[in-house]
């Protein structure tokens, strides 16, 4: 028992620079043994017990005695696993599973899209089926032209290139006025020409308008001129349905409607567009789509769909739903953000400061991190309110197991100030550059007496007392400056009067680091000339400070992207 405890308690110390969380132990002890469920009491305080003398230990011996008794826990992680299972979808079978995201091409996608689309994905890979992204743009008066690729290009990202076909709506009008005239020629949809209000007093009546009976000739008259005759709003092709119908939303609905706005893909070509419900119903059946999953919103609009499938004899696929869930404190309209960004609040959909994909990619999250907040959530059909503290800590957390072992260690020095260590020997101190990963090789820095630290760290440097040089030598401040002491990491951690650990660079490193913040400002500062070799994307550790996307590189300078702690 005490060995299984100790190993999970070092690997937790590792993982999380010495603090150990006892619940955490606690849970992966009980999952390696179960039966030491018996005696839950003893097995707490044994966990304190280790974390007692866990916390003694300095990293290196943290990391070397981890290696000792469970070398596997270091072992680099596959970057982009998912944890969690998914409930069984009804009636799914394997290499059958067909499902769709299907967002209208109004801005950039963002959290809560992904969401939607993590969990289609992540069904689509459990069953190995498809996944077709649709672009929904039947609606010309709300479309961003440069929306068709910034939705492709996000859903791509998120699903590592998932996506097996993409369909564009406008591209399929003359499948949705097929389908159109044959329901008028089947005498389950009729030509309204009713005025708005008129047919709404009478809808909610549940009374039939005199366009509905028309004989069958007239009805496929009138659908003929709505292409070349009728103007916008005096006319629209209704479905046949039960026009007392408990639920008025289900009473004769709209299923096409003329719009005259010009479509950034049709041009003024087009004037007749099929709504949004009718050429969803269409394209289901048309695409083979198994499975649908939406937010619960869209339940009325399912029923919709199912009766228009009905009109044609269809089997429609399975629905299932999830609760609403509200990102409190987030600004997710696509429509408010694109004003901002044309206002020039925001310099594009990939500002440091929004929640949209195309930011929160460049800032050097991975897609894993949100399927895997999305498999965790699952097709629950309870609402949830999600604030930001809880959003982030939830998905920083989950990014950072993804990260934390690709992402190679480095120096950075914010606000550097030069301090002069008497007696410093020069040397060239040798750093790995991924402490799990020796194989990955190692960083050389040559130092002299001459180095630059933190004015942050500057600041916690007091008199008496024995501070180290990270990885390089302990010194302590002076009356009359600072002064080398010793080299072994254990003078600092046993000295009675133990300081700071700083982390540093020689003064001769001149490479200059910008961080872009998240919140939109910058940190300036020194870094290790080794960035300046890195390749734009790059995800990095500043060593003990935060993760870094590698934005741009030039002769003098590196701009790092603030990715999370």
């Amino acid at each position: 028992m005490k060995e299984i405890i100790f190993k999970y308690a070092l690997k937790n110390a590792f993982d999380f620079q010495g603090k150990v969380n006892s619940k955490v132990v606690l849970g992966s002890v009980l999952r390696e043994n179960p039966e030491l469920k018996k005696d839950v009491p003893s097995l707490i305080q044994e966990i304190k017990s280790a974390i007692i003398e866990i916390e003694k230990f300095s990293p290196e011996q943290i990391q070397q005695k981890l290696k000792q008794l469970a070398p596997e826990l270091l072992k680099e992680k596959k970057t982009e696993q998912i944890v969690g299972p998914l409930k069984p979808l009804p009636n799914a079978q394997k290499g059958k599973v067909v499902v769709r995201i299907a967002p209208s091409p109004s801005g950039a996608l963002h959290i809560g899209h992904a969401y939607g689309a993590s969990l289609n994905y992540e069904y689509a890979k459990m069953y190995d089926g498809k996944l077709i992204l649709r672009i929904e743009d039947t609606n010309a008066e709300n479309i961003y032209p440069p929306a068709y690729q910034l939705i492709e290009e996000d859903a791509r990202w998120l699903t590592n290139n998932g996506v097996a076909e993409v369909i564009i709506q406008s591209s399929r009008l003359g499948i949705y006025y097929d389908h159109g005239e044959k329901l008028v020629g089947l005498g389950k949809a009729y030509l309204c020409t009713c005025p708005a209000e008129q047919w709404r007093e009478m809808k909610n009546k549940g009374v039939a308008c005199s366009c509905r009976n028309l004989a069958s000739k007239e009805q496929q008259l009138r659908y003929a001129k709505m292409f070349n005759s009728y103007a916008e709003g005096e006319a629209i092709l209704r479905l046949k349905t039960d026009i007392q119908h408990r639920n008025p939303a289900m009473r004769d609905f709209g299923i096409m409607r003329i719009v005259e706005h010009i479509h950034p893909k049709t041009g003024k070509g087009q004037r007749v567009w099929p709504l949004m419900i009718f050429s969803v119903a269409v394209d289901d059946h048309l695409l083979g789509i198994t499975h649908v999953l939406n937010g619960k919103d869209q339940t009325d609009n399912a029923a919709k769909e199912r009766l228009i499938m009905d009109c044609f004899g269809w089997t429609y696929p399975e629905y299932a739903h999830w609760g609403m869930i509200n990102f409190d404190g987030f600004a997710l309209s696509t429509t408010e953000t694109r004003h901002a960004i044309e206002e020039g609040m925001y310099h594009g959909w990939d500002d440091i400061r929004i929640p949209f994909l195309p930011a929160l990619r460049r800032r050097g999250y991975q897609p894993g991190a949100f399927r895997r907040y999305a498999t965790e959530i699952g097709l629950s059909l309870n609402d949830k309110t999600v604030s930001k503290e809880e959003f982030w800590k939830n998905i920083n957390a989950f990014d950072k197991e993804l990260v934390e072992q690709k992402a190679n260690r480095y120096f950075f020095i914010d606000n550097p100030v030069k301090i002069l260590i008497q007696g410093l020997p020069a040397q060239e101190v040798e750093m790995e550059l991924h402490p799990d990963f020796p194989q990955r090789g190692k960083r050389i820095l040559k130092v002299q007496k001459e180095v630059i630290i933190s004015s942050s760290d500057f600041k916690t440097l007091s008199d008496g007392y024995l501070h180290r040089l990270m990885d390089c030598g302990n010194f302590e401040l002076r009356e009359d400056g600072f002064y080398y002491v010793s080299e072994p990491y254990d003078d600092f951690k046993n000295s009675e009067k133990r300081g700071h650990i700083v982390h540093w660079l020689p003064a001769e490193e001149k490479l200059n680091v910008d961080v872009k913040m998240d919140d939109g400002t910058a940190t300036f500062g020194i870094g290790e000339n080794a960035l300046g070799t890195l390749a734009v994307g790059t995800i990095v550790q500043a060593e003990r400070r935060f993760f870094a996307r590698v934005d741009s590189v030039t002769k003098d300078k590196v701009t790092l992207w603030y990715l999370h702690k």
